[in-house]
């Protein structure tokens, strides 16, 4: 397979489509828990909200990095996608920007306000988290149904969005397990168990509807031999759901072990889920419409993208690993002084 796009000179426009959904998988991680992180804000004390935005606080703005190169990239590379997809999504895209924009903001004002006027920003960081969350979560329903019209397709992408801020919730209690203490880890347990159900809703509403997208995809999941290559993704999907279900009924566990098992296996589930649209929609971009080889860009201009990103992409992944080196341990109190 490698060998005939190689030869047909077809790798470029894949090598791209690999670098974007790479993006747009790390964006939904990182930025996954970070949103899941103030949407929780919402069940929190006070003073638990100041340690779960300590949490998130040397990371949250450079995770939104990896939205930016995913949509360049799908700008640059898939110019005539770039156009259906964001046509299509118009709205739902606005209010995204909008809900990062106004927790970007609430973020920063709160950390300098009076003690009193705190929960004012606090609730404008959970009222942005939750829009972008939801936002994403539309734009999902929306992508899989190929962006079709009637009521059906709105309330099945209104479905997803709860189900994919409940995802964001899920990695965000993760992530609160691992780098935070006492009661509040205790709580992030609870909350974790809890979006865990709304989650697994989420991925089987997606299963159950991706293969009637499509005859193609139908074909993909369900012929043989075809099926033999995703049946292992819903297999290990499954066993991830059951073993985590499992640990967090033991947690947390003695001197703080395995607190970072959580948000590890909750990235697993999130990867296999990832793979599995990936699978079902290639060699689409636009589902049913248009091809990665069709929309991308001339080979020529692709080659020049390709050097430039080549370049960034280390840069990107370096910075986010040193940060997460640098910032490492349980949180500590966030000070801009």
């Amino acid at each position: 397979m490698i060998h005939d796009l190689i030869s047909s000179g077809d790798w470029l426009p894949v090598t791209f489509a690999f670098l974007m959904g790479l993006s747009m998988l790390i964006y939904a991680v990182l930025d996954g828990y970070d949103l899941g992180v103030g949407m929780l804000t919402a069940f929190a004390s006070d003073d638990e909200k100041d340690s779960m935005i300590a949490s998130i606080g040397p990371f949250w703005d450079a995770n939104e990095t990896w939205l930016v190169l995913g949509v360049g990239l799908l700008l640059v590379a898939f110019p005539l996608a770039h156009g259906v997809i964001l046509s299509e999504l118009y709205l739902p895209v606005a209010l995204m920007l909008f809900g990062l924009i106004f927790r970007g903001v609430s973020f920063d004002f709160r950390a300098k306000v009076a003690k009193h006027k705190k929960h004012r920003w606090d609730k404008s960081f959970f009222a942005g988290s939750l829009i972008t969350a939801l936002a994403q979560g539309y734009m999902l329903g929306a992508y899989i149904t190929g962006f079709a019209d009637g009521w059906a397709v709105v309330l099945f992408s209104c479905l997803i969005a709860i189900a994919v801020a409940s995802g964001y919730c899920l990695i965000g209690a993760a992530w609160l397990i691992w780098r935070c203490e006492h009661d509040l880890q205790i709580k992030a347990v609870r909350w974790m168990k809890q979006n865990l159900a709304f989650t697994c809703v989420g991925i089987a509403l997606v299963s159950a509807s991706t293969p009637f997208v499509s005859a193609r995809i139908f074909e993909k999941w369900f012929e043989f031999p075809a099926f033999l290559m995703l049946a292992p993704i819903p297999a290990l999907t499954g066993a991830l759901i059951i073993g985590l279900y499992l640990m967090l009924r033991k947690m947390p566990l003695n001197k703080d072990r395995l607190a970072w098992a959580p948000f590890a296996m909750t990235i697993a589930v999130y990867v296999l889920c990832f793979c599995g649209l990936a699978y079902s929609f290639y060699p689409y971009i636009v589902p049913n419409a248009l091809t990665i080889v069709d929309a991308a860009s001339a080979p020529e201009s692709l080659m020049i993208i390709l050097i430039g990103t080549l370049i960034v992409l280390p840069i990107l992944i370096g910075y986010t690993l040193l940060a997460y080196y640098i910032f490492r341990g349980k949180a500590q109190e966030l000070r801009y002084d």
